[in-house]
């Protein structure tokens, strides 16, 4: 089962394994675990006791130590769940890393994914292990696949890089040869009822399966020969179903491999969606920043927090690659609070702009997530842009990685 997640969960889960993933310890102590749905929390601590116990036989003593800590760290966190792990199980990353020059600070996430997680995991090693849920990042567009020739059809969803089958249909259509003595004509003819009763026997299930899906990004259709081809061009899928048919495309089987072969066949094409859905949004924003006075478009930090606090963006894109932070400093002389937009990676700490005096950082949020608060306050819709895209390096570097289509002008 794979749970809805909006733009902002997205963003922020990204923006964590982004973090865990720049931690890099000196030995083999940073501790990766991973507890699949449905497993006895008793037994995942079980397992822990075993291996503290294990770790006793470091030679390091101070790799040792740092074991042994990040496995109690966990056990302590493991009190906090009743028997079984959470639906989509939970990953642990705990471990020692160095700070300032012989400082060392443990660091501490535990995430609940997105998705099921589906085998226990654990792992101790230099740095934290990713890759199950880095490829949980991916897009997630829901496509309807259907394999179908005149003998099967099957029918399921491609969600992210996951294949699920439906519903696989064992046709009745006779093969073409003489039967009893019947006339070739009039044999064809009973073929081509019945075929035509089998294919819209599959259109049917098909209305019923994908109609019911919300979110659906389009249709992949397959099989081998031509009756793929017919099927499209007969117009058997529902009208709405029609209209979301990407393509069709030839394989060899009509099974649940050949919804495989399918999602194969047609990677391409589905890479060429994504690109033209970033390519159509910067489309539109640029149509306006053409017109004379930049039409209804704005771009730029200050300028689009502005319009989005005034409640004035109807649509606002926002590159993947912008890593900025909003702090907030008070003066330790008069007490000024002032914001300052920065990297993420350092915070730089200003001189008072009130008495000149020195202040210090009093908070602090991710300027991604604070556009996302305000945009849904304000009814704005929100689109992030990967920064891989030739459209998504455009928005980083010529507009500072924040756009706006406005609903009216604001005046600045």
């Amino acid at each position: 089962m794979f749970m809805e997640i909006t733009e902002k969960q997205r963003y922020d889960f990204k923006r964590e394994i982004e973090r865990i993933s720049s931690y890099q310890g000196r030995g083999t102590e940073l501790i990766s675990l991973y507890v699949p749905t449905g497993k006895m929390i008793s037994d995942v601590a079980n397992y822990l006791r075993e291996e503290q116990s294990q770790s006793s036989n470091i030679k390091s003593s101070t790799t040792r130590k740092n074991v042994q800590s990040a496995i109690s760290s966990i056990l302590s966190r493991l009190k906090f769940y009743k028997m079984l792990a959470p639906e989509h199980g939970i990953v642990f990353f705990v471990g020692t890393i160095p700070k300032n020059g012989d400082q060392t600070t443990m660091v501490q996430h535990v995430l609940e994914p997105p998705e099921p997680i589906g085998t226990f995991l654990y792992r101790c090693d230099s740095s934290f292990y990713l890759e199950p849920l880095q490829s949980m990042l991916e897009e997630r567009d829901i496509y309807g696949l259907l394999v179908i020739d005149r003998k099967e059809a099957t029918i399921g969803f491609l969600k992210g890089k996951a294949i699920q089958v439906v519903k696989n249909m064992q046709s009745l259509v006779p093969s073409k040869h003489r039967m009893g003595g019947q006339s070739s004509l009039r044999f064809e003819r009973l073929i081509e009822i019945a075929a035509n009763e089998y294919f819209k026997q599959v259109a049917e299930t098909c209305n019923t399966i994908f109609l019911g899906e919300k979110g659906l990004s389009g249709i992949l259709l397959g099989g081998p020969g031509s009756t793929k081809d017919f099927f499209y061009k007969e117009s058997y899928l529902h009208y709405e179903l029609q209209k979301k048919v990407v393509d069709t495309f030839d394989t060899g089987y009509t099974d649940e491999y050949g919804l495989r072969e399918l999602v194969d066949k047609a990677k391409d094409r589905l890479k060429d969606l994504d690109i033209m859905k970033q390519k159509a949004l910067l489309d539109r924003f640029m149509s306006e920043i053409r017109k004379p006075d930049d039409g209804l478009a704005t771009y730029g930090i200050k300028e689009v927090k502005h319009a989005l606090d005034m409640g004035a963006v109807s649509l606002l894109l926002v590159s993947e690659g912008l890593k900025k932070m909003e702090r907030e400093f008070t003066c330790n002389s008069c007490g000024n609070v002032q914001k300052e937009i920065q990297s993420d990676q350092e915070a730089v700490t200003p001189a008072c702009s009130n008495c000149g005096g020195q202040m210090q950082i009093t908070s602090e949020k991710d300027l991604v997530d604070e556009m996302f608060e305000i945009a849904d306050r304000m009814g704005t819709e929100i689109q992030l842009i990967s920064a891989a895209s030739e459209e998504g390096k455009m928005l980083l570097n010529a507009f500072g990685g924040l756009a706006a289509v406005l609903r009216y002008r604001t005046g600045i």
